[in-house]
């Protein structure tokens, strides 16, 4: 017997239709982050666009700190090296440390990224000849994508599937298998998925589940959308409902918190 479809099935569809629109809207326009570029730099949004080692490495800084500050972590250590050699941060790790912890530092785990940053390097040298283009060449399916970018010291899976959907999103990497794409299980889009009604539960297998319930096709074009209403209207302690893009059909359940610190996971 088919279930009757309930009042909060109804208004789950109708949140869901719009997270979608607004996810096309960003991969229409190949929105990159916040505000239209990564860092609001443009030296900065440069070196991300036109160095693929300089994207791996933003990715590595996108943890603990605003977007703009950590998508900035490439040309800023580049101009305090003099250079992003990959060979040279690999076998210079205290100059790659004491280039990070200069005052001001340009991250706040000043011990743990300068370690991502300098095995990062050898694992491109040993494993990618030296570009990690080589990672997401065109024609590899998105999970192999994921799994090798995983596989960094520093990514893990979460800033993996950010990544695999900035590749497509913003630089058109021509990938396979974009239905077996995700969200990243961010702060910023936990929170907006439970407010919304999207899950009940705060749990990665609920939210996976509902992403792909919603775009079979693409699951991932819900992550820009969610994570960019996570930090600009529902917000943790003062939502901005009613300028929140999802305002007309969220249920508003703005008692839901979550636990961790995403802000600066792009």
């Amino acid at each position: 017997m088919r279930r009757t479809e309930t009042a909060e099935d109804s208004a789950r569809e109708r949140v869901g239709k719009a997270l979608l629109a607004y996810g096309r809207e960003l991969e229409t326009e190949g929105a990159a982050q916040v505000g239209g570029s990564f860092t609001g730099d443009p030296a900065a949004d440069a070196l991300i666009e036109s160095d693929a080692n300089a994207f791996l490495l933003g990715v590595l800084f996108t943890q603990g700190i605003p977007a703009e500050r950590a998508w900035s972590g490439p040309h800023l250590l580049r101009q305090r090296l003099g250079h992003l050699d990959l060979t040279r941060l690999a076998e210079e790790p205290s100059s790659v440390q004491a280039a990070l912890q200069r005052p001001p530092m340009l991250h706040r785990f000043k011990n743990t990224v300068p370690r991502w940053v300098s095995s990062a390097a050898r694992r491109l040298v040993d494993e990618y000849g030296g570009d990690a283009a080589n990672i997401w060449a065109p024609g590899s399916h998105v999970l192999d994508v994921t799994e090798r970018l995983s596989a960094f010291d520093g990514i893990g899976r979460k800033k993996a599937v950010m990544a695999v959907e900035i590749l497509v999103r913003h630089f058109g990497a021509r990938l396979e298998g974009r239905e077996c794409g995700q969200v990243a299980y961010d702060v910023q889009v936990r929170r907006v998925f439970l407010r919304s009604g999207l899950v009940d539960r705060d749990a990665p297998q609920d939210i996976e589940r509902a992403a792909a319930s919603i775009y079979p096709e693409a699951p991932g074009t819900l992550d820009l959308a969610a994570w960019l209403i996570g930090r600009e209207t529902c917000r943790p302690k003062v939502p901005l409902c009613d300028e929140c893009r999802l305002g007309s059909v969220c249920p508003r359940r703005t008692w839901f918190s979550v636990e961790g610190v995403g802000a600066g996971r792009r």
